[in-house]
């Protein structure tokens, strides 16, 4: 068992002993929560334990590896996880390329059987990645049709100034690949951020 999670037991402990009235906090940004709040709200996305084959603490998406979707939608745009939106999200998209987001796509039936095959056999709901949970549980049953509509993905992205998203560089927050530069490989850590003049 890992510290945290021993420490986070030993916490769950104190909270029943003294019925939840534990008075403590610590100061800091965020006074409304308790410390004990923190610790258990904490976003370890970052976690220095990290490695790209470990199952029990897989934090990385998977690289997208099908040809026809990197070949038909990579070609617009940068192509992304499965893993970054719920399949009702890829269906309804698909539903709707006479109008994708203001360009008319025409696919051939063997390639979009193809692409909605792999994006929802592929998605969000069937991840084991940090990062998908975390999407999954952000949205509460919401279907967005823009990967910028999660509200994880919001979070991840308050302290980005609109201003800075309106740089020719970067265009707006559904260009991915413009900071996150291991975002195709499925890597949006922090560590790996580069903001663009």
């Amino acid at each position: 068992m890992s510290k945290k999670t021993k420490f986070i037991m030993f916490l769950a402990f104190i909270l029943i002993i003294f019925n939840g009235a534990l008075p403590l906090s610590v100061a800091d940004d965020h006074k409304e929560k308790k410390w004990y709040q923190k610790i258990l709200d904490h976003d370890d996305d970052n976690d220095n334990e990290k490695h790209r084959d470990d199952d029990h603490n897989k934090s990385y998406l998977k690289q997208v590896n099908n040809p026809i979707y990197k070949e038909e939608c990579g070609a617009c745009h940068f192509a992304y996880q499965p893993e970054l939106l719920p399949s009702a999200s890829w269906i309804r998209i698909l539903a709707t390329l006479d109008d994708h987001f203001g360009e008319m796509i025409e696919l051939d039936d063997d390639s979009r059987k193809i692409i909605e095959d792999y994006l929802k056999s592929n998605s969000a709901e069937y991840s084991s990645a940090k990062r998908a949970v975390k999407i999954m549980r952000s949205l509460r049953n919401q279907v967005p049709l823009r990967i910028t509509d999660i509200p994880y993905i919001i979070k991840k992205h308050h302290e980005v100034s609109p201003n800075v998203l309106k740089r020719e560089s970067i265009g707006s927050l559904s260009n991915c690949s413009a900071c996150h530069i291991t975002a195709k490989d499925g890597i949006y850590e922090d560590d790996n951020v580069i903001i663009p003049k």
